[in-house]
């Protein structure tokens, strides 16, 4: 099985409240929505596309609890809450006992041993989307075969960023790249082992 990380960031690296400001979810963080004005319908429909292919989703407990809210509501949509709600969906937690969306498993426990077991005994592709803390933990434990950025043209400031200050390094190899009219760039990574230095 590919696990694919596939996030929304802007060009400082913040992938934090990019559809708004949720004071539940991100206390204290006012900048919220930068993603919303720079979203155009040819971003929106390739960012549709990528949710569209998985045969699974993860997502962190925080995000599950967001997403479970909005998209759960919404899954005759014929967009983005259909793609996420007839497909099934793995949450790390160790605290959820009781999903209540459909076609959701808790993976409770070491979550990295889980999913290691899972990458060699299954096949299709395993994609994490709007959970930062998780794809940095797989990124680090070097679980993430694919990353996926779509980057918004503005510079946030402050908030939590995908990459932290100190951590792994890695090569990776472009994949794919498209630029959309407002400046939003999606990019398509294959995580390598570590880059090679001068």
């Amino acid at each position: 099985m590919k696990i694919t990380v596939s996030l929304q960031v802007t060009l400082d690296g913040v992938a934090q409240a990019n559809g708004g400001n949720n004071e539940v979810v991100d206390p204290g963080f006012t900048r919220g929505g930068w993603a919303l004005p720079l979203g155009d319908a040819e971003s929106t429909r390739s960012i549709l596309e990528t949710w569209r292919r998985p045969d699974a989703f993860l997502l962190g407990r925080k995000t599950f609890d967001m997403f479970s809210a909005y998209w759960g509501e919404r899954g005759d949509d014929g967009g983005f809450g259909e793609a996420i709600c007839s497909t099934p969906k793995y949450v790390a937690s160790n605290t959820l006992v009781d999903p209540g969306w459909g076609h959701t498993t808790v993976i409770s426990g070491d979550v990295v041993a889980q999913l290691r077991e899972m990458k060699a005994q299954q096949s299709g592709e395993l994609l994490v989307v709007g959970s930062v803390q998780l794809a940095r933990h797989l990124l680090e434990s070097k679980l993430v075969d694919e990353l996926n950025l779509v980057q918004f043209p503005v510079i946030v400031g402050e908030g939590e960023r995908l990459f932290p200050h100190d951590g792994s390094d890695f090569g990776l190899e472009l994949l794919e790249a498209q630029v959309f009219g407002t400046g939003v760039i999606d990019l398509t990574y294959r995580v390598l082992g570590p880059p090679e230095y001068a």
